[in-house]
């Protein structure tokens, strides 16, 4: 008996998600936080894991965890929390939850590629709707597929993830309201939106649930997801949820960063500054094209993706090539923002593979 005799053909058919190895680089492929905790913050915390009771099994619902949810980004009582080991947990259990026989999961492309993915290993039917060129969404297309396919799951990342852009909130509300299941709005790059967010909407609308993640605030090795939404909703995924998903660690340091959360948000707003200095250096490169962007990184075009994708990472760059990825996304790279140096490292080492000067 071989794999190729019981492995679903549809899971044969994937290739597995690919993590590029960063040593030694400068590391500004995954929409991380470059800065650490502050010197005492980090020794406070390394106390308080000292005293971890790693000998016991977590808190199944981490509940203090939730608390801090609640009191860093002002959750109401009115709704509850799930957490997941990232949110890709999370975009499982609930794809997992919905996944009847012929049910469809629809989503706009390009975007995370999860979502796809893990249509796949539930056994979703996946509809994916192009975006326009511009990476605007097409209201019009995802309507007729919302009524053409009638999905039981939609995932929308606002902002969205590999462009950067936040869809027209007027655009989402009426998918909202056209769609005949639920809606997620995976807000993972809340932090850097300016405030744009559905948490206050949940409401308004019956079928919309809200996931966002402390991985893009500085905290991506906690790997902690969570999801947000009316009781009703969350009391059926949590029967999907495995016990004990997180960990007595990740319990213990995200709830203590969750209480210096003003510290992950300074920086949060510093990267937003970065982010628009290194908007106008690319904007000034001949040949690159850069995408406005919502998020804590950024997607540009240029003439040869797997060239200089190629250039940059001999001389010490790793950013992410998303060449090959979606016909959209031809000769498209994305950059992370990172801290001031790793940015000028960067323009640096791509104007010298442009043939530019810096």
């Amino acid at each position: 008996m071989t794999p190729e005799q019981l492995i679903r053909p549809e899971i044969q058919r994937l290739s597995a998600y690919h993590v590029a190895d960063a040593t030694g680089m400068v590391k500004l492929d995954a929409m991380e936080n470059p800065y650490s905790l502050p010197d005492d913050l980090r020794a406070e915390l390394a106390e308080k894991l000292r005293d971890a009771a790693i000998n016991r099994y977590p808190d199944p619902h981490a509940v203090a965890v939730q608390q801090a949810l609640r009191q860093a980004f002002g959750i109401a009582p009115a709704y509850d929390i799930m957490l997941g080991n990232g949110s890709d947990e999370l975009i499982q259990i609930v794809a997992s939850a919905l996944a009847k026989p012929g049910a469809a999961l629809l989503a706009v492309e390009p975007s995370f590629v999860m979502y796809r993915m893990i249509a796949a290993f539930t056994g979703l039917r996946y509809v994916g709707v192009p975006l326009q060129t511009d990476f605007a969404l097409d209201e019009a297309a995802v309507l007729d597929a919302i009524e053409r396919e009638q999905p039981e799951l939609v995932f929308l990342a606002y902002p969205n993830n590999p462009t950067g852009n936040a869809f027209e909130r007027g655009a989402l509300e009426r998918i909202l309201a056209a769609a005949p299941g639920l809606v997620v709005i995976d807000e993972a790059y809340h932090a850097f939106a300016g405030g744009l967010s559905f948490l206050d909407d949940l409401a308004r609308f019956d079928n919309l649930v809200l996931m966002r993640t402390v991985s893009k605030l500085g905290l991506a090795g906690l790997r902690l997801g969570f999801l947000v939404g009316k009781p009703a909703w969350v009391a059926e995924f949590d029967k999907v949820r495995l016990p004990y998903n997180i960990n007595v660690l990740t319990q213990v340091a995200a709830r203590f960063a969750l209480e210096h959360v003003e510290v992950l948000e300074r920086q949060a707003a510093q990267l937003v500054a970065e982010r628009e200095s290194l908007m106008q250096k690319l904007c000034a490169l001949k040949d690159v094209r850069a995408f406005a962007s919502s998020a804590n990184f950024i997607l540009f075009r240029v003439p040869d993706a797997v060239r200089v994708f190629a250039g940059l990472k001999q001389r010490g760059i790793l950013i992410k090539n998303l060449h090959g990825g979606h016909p959209l996304l031809d000769n498209c790279l994305r950059v992370t923002v990172g801290a001031p140096q790793e940015n000028d490292a960067f323009i640096a080492a791509l104007c010298s593979e442009l043939g530019l000067e810096n």
